[in-house]
């Protein structure tokens, strides 16, 4: 079996489509029950399976077709876990250049953390009876219970010590991971926004200003990461996706990787890194002089913000550049992150590409992945 990550990957999320949007609508509104919506996820996760195996991806995602929001519905799968109003101030860049500042929802934990049962493993389940490829789950980074709300948004009274607060987001990390494997999960993908947050320098200013310690964070955070996955077996492969803003045309997160380069490359004991380096917002390559030694980096290069398609010329040069840096068999590419992070009704957040546009984004990988490194 191929390495993985696959030399030709993908982040994960793909685009909705409009049946799933209107029924995700009737269901909110009470018109069809849950056991309608789940039927018509099903359809949907099946007609994404069947995308990816015919453009030649050996890693298959159900899309993130069951999920209005990326991370809040997996995050508050959690007991004592809600969606609460940001005290982080964050700004986004449009895609015409202009900047709008808001404060994303975060995570408030209200009291000891803990499970009911298995978040994602019906889920896994069906994605594992869809397809005959590797089947890969997403889940948020267990730092999105903590960075957008810092101390502020963790209950003083469950955990006057914050690291007890991160023993037990890191214990119950690990019973959920430890049920997928249970059920034969193989790839799993970390996504996390947080740390390449922490390479722009507006956004730590607004760490500063609730109180957190900027300089710390990348260290506290790579070993809850660490701890969340110690249990993982060895042929179980483990990735984090560092995402810099996924809505519209525009992004989040300005800055090379260089500021948590060091203590994400070289010492977060994961599989492989997908970076996103389909523009300048993402810096040079030189960060990626911290890899260690048997992972692997995917290279981020076809965007998944614009329609237009990258040539095959562009990305072998792009990936040439890397490996002045980086050995190139420690290289993958991929898109630069996924096609949609949310269900896909809100006008203002609906991605620029079509599905069309978007199986031809995962055909550029794929073609230029063999061209580079052979036979898939």
């Amino acid at each position: 079996m191929a390495k993985r990550p696959f030399r030709a990957d993908h982040v994960g999320s793909m685009i909705r489509p409009t049946k799933l949007i209107v029924a995700r609508a009737r269901y909110s509104m009470g018109e069809i029950d849950s056991a309608a919506l789940r039927a018509i996820e099903d359809e949907c996760v099946l007609e994404v399976v069947r995308l990816q195996e015919d453009v030649g991806l050996e890693g298959v995602t159900d899309g993130e077709m069951r999920r209005g929001s990326w991370s809040r519905d997996f995050l508050q799968g959690f007991k004592n876990v809600q969606a609460s109003e940001g005290k982080l101030e964050v700004y986004f860049k449009n895609a015409d250049g202009t900047v709008t500042n808001n404060k994303p929802n975060s995570m408030k934990v209200t009291g000891k953390l803990s499970r009911s049962g298995p978040i994602q493993a019906e889920d896994y389940k069906f994605l594992k009876s869809a397809t005959k490829k590797t089947p890969k789950v997403c889940i948020p980074s267990p730092t999105l219970m903590h960075f957008r709300g810092g101390r502020g948004d963790v209950d003083h009274i469950a955990y006057p010590a914050m690291e007890a607060f991160f023993a037990d987001l890191a214990r119950v990390y690990s019973e959920e991971i430890d049920d997928l494997v249970k059920n034969g999960l193989k790839y799993l993908q970390l996504d996390d926004p947080n740390l390449a947050y922490l390479c722009d320098e507006r956004f730590r200013d607004a760490v500063k200003a609730i109180g957190e310690d900027v300089d710390r964070l990348p260290e506290t955070y790579v070993n809850l990461i660490n701890r969340s996955i110690k249990n993982v077996p060895d042929d179980v492969t483990v990735a984090m996706h560092l995402c810099r803003g996924n809505a519209s045309t525009g992004g989040l997160a300005t800055g090379g990787y260089e500021p948590v380069a060091e203590a994400l490359l070289s010492s977060l004991n994961v599989d492989g890194f997908f970076l996103e380096y389909d523009d300048e917002r993402s810096g040079d390559f030189t960060p990626l002089r911290f890899l260690a030694k048997g992972k692997t980096v995917v290279l981020g290069l076809v965007t998944t913000k614009r329609p237009a398609l990258e040539s095959v010329e562009h990305v072998k040069r792009r990936i040439s550049d890397a490996a002045k840096i980086v050995p190139l068999e420690q290289l993958a590419l991929s898109t630069q992150c996924g096609f949609s992070s949310g269900a896909g009704g809100d006008p203002s957040r609906r991605r620029a590409l079509t599905i069309d546009d978007q199986k031809a984004k995962l055909e550029r990988v794929v073609e230029c992945a063999r061209d580079i490194w052979g036979g898939l």
